[in-house]
């Protein structure tokens, strides 16, 4: 009697809107977490992070960032009290310099004001008050990646102001498999962070709209996908075919 009464009462709490809600809510916890470049692309703009997932989101970027030195860049130092203190430096490999005097700092990733500060103290040690000038002589030349369904995918120089659509004309346009409408477009904010967009080129062509193409900063990564029918086996039957095509 008492198992039948047990028995009953579950089916009453299983059975009322609430303990049905918590039955599906038990099993919508059981759900993997969504993955986030999934969610990224097709948001259209999101942030994807690095693998452990654990990082900040980045900080806000400056409208007019200054360039960065990179490795390869060539610097010019010019003391105008102390001439004999005057060289040209490049960039190692690994982000440093060598000093005349007073050894190796490190300026990748810097401005040329961060350097000229950094220059400054580490003379201080051997000259009193030293009055340092720095220029940039020569430095990497911006570049981007066009990758995926282009006829010539490969990194390209940048020369001014460049557009998605002007990119992929440089690479050689869309092969045939190509799918306008999905273009990626990447950008790294920041060394575990990158935003992704979608460009629907196909659309911005019809419309007639350029407001939609978007402009390459240097260091993005173009890539253009395959469509649908070019995945399809060379031969099909006129059915299968027709699904694709209505």
């Amino acid at each position: 009697m008492l198992f039948r009464k047990t028995l009953f009462a579950v089916m009453i709490i299983m059975l009322w809107p609430g303990g049905r809600a918590f039955a599906t809510g038990q099993k919508k916890s059981q759900k993997s977490p969504p993955d986030p470049i999934t969610q990224a692309l097709a948001s259209g703009v999101d942030k994807i992070p690095g693998q452990n997932g654990n990082e900040q989101p980045p900080a806000l970027q400056r409208r007019n960032p200054r360039y960065q030195v990179e490795a390869g860049d060539v610097i010019s130092l010019d003391f105008p009290f102390t001439s004999n203190f005057n060289q040209t430096v490049t960039v190692n490999p690994d982000g440093y310099i060598a000093l005349q005097g007073v050894g190796d700092i490190h300026v990748q990733g810097q401005t040329v004001p961060q350097i000229q500060s950094d220059v400054k103290e580490a003379y201080g040690k051997i000259l009193r008050d030293p009055e340092v000038s720095v220029t940039l002589k020569q430095f990497v030349s911006p570049y981007f990646l066009a990758l995926g369904q282009v006829h010539k995918p490969g990194k390209y120089d940048m020369r001014g102001y460049t557009t998605v659509a002007e990119a992929i004309a440089m690479a050689g346009g869309f092969t045939p498999q190509a799918k306008h409408s999905d273009v990626l477009l990447f950008h790294r904010v920041s060394d575990n962070w990158l935003s992704a967009r979608k460009v629907n080129l196909k659309h911005m062509l019809y419309s007639g709209n350029l407001s939609e193409d978007m402009r390459l900063y240097p260091g993005d990564m173009i890539y253009v996908p395959q469509n649908t029918i070019s995945k399809l086996k060379p031969f099909l039957p006129l059915p299968a075919l027709s699904y694709y095509i209505r």
